[in-house]
């Protein structure tokens, strides 16, 4: 079985806002996703960090002696910042602009969860900073909800948070030569299942919704081991296939409905469909542009990352006076990987150009 991960997140929160500043509690790892959006190069951080003052260093007693670690108020200029979606930090490098010491140094803030950060600018942060940061505020606090894909030689589970989909743990009966089609005796078919019941009560939190699907009846069997609020669903496959078509189809109902990659899973799907049918949509820069300057546009997604690495300030302000919305996307997720191989934008339209 593949290693389990903690489950976590509550509510981001504006701490202060002025011009050009932003200080935000970071709750979750959602959160985090958000920040790493926002911690670009020619604005600055601030937050408490360790550094080693070298004028503690030298000798003593005859021996070589450490220089000592230092927590202090460290703001960088950022140069970059590493992320991956589900971990549980954010790495931001950059210059030091202000601490007691090292001013132009190199340093790495590495920020968690529960960590209060101040982030700069000398430009107004754009509306879609603040669309981001709002959206964030409003949503992390949304219960993360698991979904376990059962079939009768495998399980599958996977933790969907407001910003991705990610596999967590893999249970399998299946051995790795060919598969002979012999039956699997029922003693070690309860055996299996009840493994997968320990450990996943034992990896979910208490309170965490969970949705059992999968093809077959396989899922009925394991949910009255599992602890917690149930919901079972019917799919048309096993795997990966089952955990999106549940999120595609949204057959979680309530559970899920309030997720923002469901609703960004949503949206793209009707895009797809609407480009295989040649239907009211438009991708490709050129485009969305023609269909900006038409007032065709209902509803432009973007990916979140393509949106501030490429010239779509004028894009954006367009749309509020078409009266248009912005959707900006994760990419990890099914849907947000498409996305990306579509060139990172599709806007659904009012009508076709």
């Amino acid at each position: 079985m593949a290693t389990s991960s903690a489950f976590s997140g509550e509510y981001m929160q504006v701490v202060k806002r002025e011009f050009g500043l932003y200080r935000i509690r970071i709750d979750s790892e959602d959160d985090l996703w958000t920040l790493a959006r926002l911690c670009v190069k020619g604005r600055s951080l601030g937050m408490l960090g360790e550094r080693r003052d070298q004028t503690t260093a030298g000798q003593e007693g005859g021996r070589a002696k450490a220089a000592e670690r230092k927590k202090m108020w460290i703001k960088l200029a950022i140069e970059s910042n590493e992320f991956h979606t589900f971990a549980d930090t954010l790495r931001v490098h950059g210059i030091i602009e202000e601490a007691q010491f090292d001013q132009g140094s190199h340093h790495t803030h590495i920020v968690e969860v529960r960590d209060e950060v101040e982030l700069t600018s000398n430009q107004p942060f754009p509306q879609v900073d603040q669309d981001l940061i709002r959206q964030a505020c409003a949503d992390s606090g949304k219960a993360k909800v698991v979904i376990i894909v059962v079939e009768s030689d495998e399980a599958i589970l996977f933790e969907v948070t407001g910003r991705g989909v990610r596999e967590v743990s893999t249970w399998t009966m299946r051995g790795g030569g060919k598969y002979t089609g012999a039956k699997v005796s029922e003693g070690v078919s309860n055996s299996f299942f009840e493994k997968i019941a320990k450990e996943a009560n034992d990896s979910i939190p208490d309170g965490t919704p969970i949705v059992i699907c999968g093809p077959g009846h396989s899922r009925e069997r394991l949910a009255p081991l599992l602890n917690g609020a149930k919901k079972l669903v019917a799919t048309s496959m096993g795997g990966r296939a089952a955990a999106n078509e549940v999120i595609r189809e949204g057959l979680a109902g309530d559970v899920l409905s309030e997720h923002a990659v469901v609703k960004e899973t949503a949206l793209l799907e009707e895009a797809w469909k609407r480009i295989s049918t040649d239907g009211a949509v438009a991708y490709g820069r050129d485009l969305i542009i023609k269909a900006l300057e038409e007032g065709a546009i209902e509803t432009l997604l973007v990916s979140a990352d393509l949106l501030r690495e490429s010239d779509w300030e004028n894009i954006v302000a367009g749309l509020s006076d078409i009266g248009a919305d912005l959707i900006q996307c994760s990419a990890d997720h099914d849907a947000g990987e498409q996305l990306l191989g579509m060139g990172g934008a599709v806007a659904l339209l009012r009508f076709k150009v």
